[in-house]
């Protein structure tokens, strides 16, 4: 798959909401993983797996019922989200995920435990996020899950997609998975007999790449791709605010963008467009200053 082939037609349920929470949610069950599998040259320790595309419609299809009566009346997902002090995103997703697991007559997990910590003596071993049973398989799952933003760069190989902290690689969130937090055999006097990985979030293609360019074939095309650049398009976009990068509001929450600060912008128009604008002393990209945003039709 080259960019020029990139769908412009995908899978968002989300967006038929209308409470920002709800709507935050419903991106949380039904949004694909980033990767449609594990790439070839991740060498696997511990192994794990992501779930198909085709399951987590199945849980928003199961779960719609519920996100409608939410969407009327969210209560429930308010109070249980205000236990929640950190503003991180990760840890709004994280929550979110746990308040839909528990919610067992809409898909056939039990939960058996959350963020559990493996002690060895005075050493933390690690951590894991969820522990759930599965009533159809009667296995033990092991669940990991990341919400991540990565921006990709030269070729696109695995090591080329960087975080907003450039500490933060999908490489290092990959081995990191199969290194340490799937190192577990046994959690809560259970043993694990499946691990999976929930990651999801965004990817961004430079903005200046050639449409002919090659894309991964473990980038999960059915996840929409947004762009990222150093230059400001000529395009009407607003930036969106933090809570937002999970699912836009309903409404344009800020006017169109004048002045241009680090962060995600959005165009909701007939051509729905995602662009991660980054300053240019933060990157030695050695972009034009004339470059424009190439924009899918």
């Amino acid at each position: 798959m080259n960019i020029a082939s990139v769908k412009t037609s995908y899978f968002e349920p989300w967006l038929q909401f209308n409470h920002p929470m709800v709507r935050q949610l419903a991106f949380t069950i039904a949004s694909p993983n980033l990767l449609c599998h594990l790439p070839q040259s991740l060498a696997i320790q511990h192994n794990f797996q992501l779930h198909p595309d085709q399951i987590w419609e199945q849980h928003f299809q199961n779960y719609l019922p519920r996100l409608k009566q939410l969407d009327e009346t969210p209560e429930p997902l308010l109070q249980f989200m205000s236990r929640l002090k950190s503003t991180r995103l990760g840890l709004r997703f994280e929550n979110l995920l746990w308040f839909w697991l528990q919610e067992d007559q809409y898909h056939s997990y039990q939960l058996l435990g959350y963020s559990i910590q493996k002690i060895e003596g005075a050493k933390t071993l690690g951590e894991l996020d969820f522990l759930v049973l599965n009533k159809e398989t009667q296995q033990v799952e092991h669940w990991e899950v990341a919400l991540k933003y990565y921006l990709g760069e030269g070729q696109l190989n695995l090591e080329q997609w960087i975080g907003l902290n450039r500490e933060d690689t999908l490489s290092k969130k990959l081995y990191h998975f199969t290194d340490k937090q799937f190192q577990f055999s046994e959690a809560l006097g259970f043993k694990v007999q499946q691990r999976f990985a929930v990651l999801k979030g965004q990817l961004y293609l430079p903005l200046n790449s050639a449409q002919d360019q090659s894309i991964p074939d473990w980038v999960n095309s059915t996840r929409r791709l947004g762009f990222w650049g150093t230059v400001i398009p000529n395009s009407n976009f607003y930036r969106l605010e933090r809570h937002e990068w999970l699912c836009p509001n309903k409404q344009a929450s800020s006017n169109t963008a004048y002045w241009w600060t680090d962060g995600l912008y959005y165009r909701n128009t007939e051509n729905t467009q995602f662009y991660m604008f980054r300053h240019p002393f933060l990157l030695s990209l050695g972009l034009n200053s004339d470059e424009k945003m190439p924009l899918y039709k």
